[in-house]
């Protein structure tokens, strides 16, 4: 089913994960591996979720990579729909 407007998964991270456990971003982002400046872009939508993150994020939260990466794929496929009618593509069919 297609969620409406769903979140950036950087909006679940910042509030289901950090705030939760009074985290930091330098302190989380140093828990992940990854330096502040990733985690920060992560956190405001600037920019996704990689497959690599989403291994992080499974290790650090007990949770599953498919879960980060599947949120950042309905995101991702949400706001592209939303540009279908300015698309400019052409059917293709077997002569």
């Amino acid at each position: 089913m297609k969620m409406h407007n769903p979140p950036h998964p950087g909006e679940i991270i910042k509030a289901l994960c950090l705030e939760p456990l009074g985290l930091s971003v330098t302190d989380a982002a140093r828990a992940l591996g990854v330096s502040r400046k990733t985690l920060s872009s992560i956190l405001n939508r600037r920019a996704g979720i990689s497959p690599e993150m989403a291994v992080r994020l499974s290790l650090a939260f007990d949770t599953t990579a498919e879960s980060w990466l599947n949120q950042q794929v309905q995101y991702d496929l949400w706001h592209a729909e939303r540009k279908r009618k300015t698309l400019r593509v052409r059917k293709l069919s077997a002569a």
